[in-house]
């Protein structure tokens, strides 16, 4: 089962992960929502849509921008509505 860590601490996980561009996808209720921290960060996808950002923070250390997620995605990417995927360190295994 795809787990994402970070600084030693399972943030997410879950079986049923979507990949898209190489990267999973978590589904919102896998996370573990302690960890997570709204972003004012924003940036555009040419087919996914508008992405919105989480900082990470486990143990006061802060990982800004690590998480990133679509609202509203384009209809092409619609399986990933709410979706969460990680870079920065973040280990998906």
């Amino acid at each position: 089962m795809p787990k994402a860590i970070w600084q030693g601490q399972v943030i997410a996980e879950s079986d049923q992960t979507e990949i898209v561009d190489g990267n999973h996808y978590f589904p919102p209720e896998s996370l573990q929502r302690e960890f997570f921290r709204e972003s004012d960060a924003h940036t555009v996808c040419g087919w996914k849509g508008t992405a919105s950002y989480f900082d990470l923070v486990v143990d006061d250390q802060v990982n800004p921008q690590a998480a990133w997620y679509y609202p509203e995605p384009k209809e092409a990417a619609s399986n990933i509505r709410g979706y969460v995927a990680f870079w920065k360190g973040v280990v998906v295994e």
